[in-house]
């Protein structure tokens, strides 16, 4: 009787066993995290969110494969998703006005940074430089359809000259020091961290003037609009890695400041005093879109872009994905 109570129990457990391989065998897999492809200007402290979440594991925590492709403008990073190579771009509002401009359906899903001392000026003494006005007749090194193209019309305006009063020489950002330094410009306008390696190349000779109070920069995150109108929960996923992504280069500038390839060429002591000028925030407000018809009047008056209408800028933003993860960050008027 016990060696067939036993045999019984031995079946039984068998049985279970095969039962439980078997049901592991059919089990749906967990699906792999959605990969996106973030073509981000990696060259500008405002990728700071972008790099922290990546970093501190937030895109990770939202079930999101997130590759940084690389790019030192915002042009370069928006042409990127335009050509189809990124799924999303991080470009300030000159880039992305010029989009809009030419008709390209681009949706922004959030502004990631804002600040008004990254842009300026630096020139060379020895060309006769020592003030703003001196800038006249002088041959400037500019990145054309980028922020710093804007920042110099508008410094110049201050000044009560205009693009004519100048020459102008056009390199990639990354080259604008070069031509500095081998005396092909006179000056050249840019933005951190390339201002900071003019002047610390020039040593004695270099003149820097800054753009604070003429310029605020708005660093945003955009994509294609059937990118984004199809994927809604993705983009919710990707603004709360964001923001706390956000959050964490606010609290942690000590422990961003290594990780960031555009404080790399700039001294601790000057990127930890800069920091707090800096608004590592994900909103969605007002103020963008009147900056962005402000450029577009610049653009269409100096026949800069491929459009002479002014767009609506309420059709080139992206509100549900932000107003359902942070309702407070999104106060455009709709």
């Amino acid at each position: 009787m016990r060696s067939r109570t036993a045999l019984a129990g031995l079946l039984i457990a068998f049985l279970l066993g095969a039962g439980f391989v078997a049901s592991q065998r059919h089990a749906p897999k967990a699906a792999a995290p959605e990969r996106v492809v973030i073509a981000a200007t990696t060259e500008y402290v405002g990728a700071c969110a972008i790099v922290a979440a990546q970093r501190q594991g937030y895109f990770s925590a939202e079930h999101l494969a997130a590759v940084i492709q690389p790019h030192s403008t915002g042009k370069a990073a928006l042409q990127s998703m335009l050509q189809g190579r990124a799924d999303m771009a991080t470009a300030a509002d000159i880039p992305l006005m010029f989009a809009a401009l030419s008709g390209s359906p681009v949706r922004v899903v959030a502004t990631l940074f804002r600040s008004q001392k990254d842009h300026g000026i630096v020139g060379r003494r020895d060309r006769g430089i020592d003030g703003p006005a001196s800038l006249k007749g002088k041959r400037i090194g500019y990145t054309a359809g980028t922020s710093g193209h804007f920042a110099l019309d508008v410094f110049l305006n201050w000044q009560r000259q205009g693009i004519g009063d100048v020459t102008l020489a056009n390199y990639p950002p990354e080259q604008l020091d070069d031509a500095l330094i081998r005396g092909e410009v006179d000056a050249v306008v840019s933005w951190e961290p390339f201002l900071s390696e003019s002047r610390g190349r020039l040593g004695e000779n270099a003149v820097s003037f800054s753009s604070e109070e003429m310029y605020e920069s708005i660093f945003n995150l955009a994509g294609m609009q059937q990118y984004v109108l199809s994927r809604p929960e993705t983009m919710r996923r990707m603004l709360r890695a964001l923001v706390q992504g956000s959050r964490y280069c606010r609290e942690n500038p000590e422990a961003m400041q290594p990780l960031l390839a555009a404080t790399e060429k700039m001294s601790r002591q000057a990127v930890l005093a800069n920091w707090p000028s800096y608004r590592f925030e994900v909103s969605l407000d007002q103020g963008l879109l009147l900056a962005l018809e402000d450029r577009a009047r610049w653009a269409i008056r100096n026949r800069l872009g491929t459009g002479a209408q002014m767009p609506n800028f309420l059709d080139y933003v992206y509100l549900d994905a932000l107003a359902s993860v942070q309702p407070s960050a999104v106060t455009i008027i709709h």
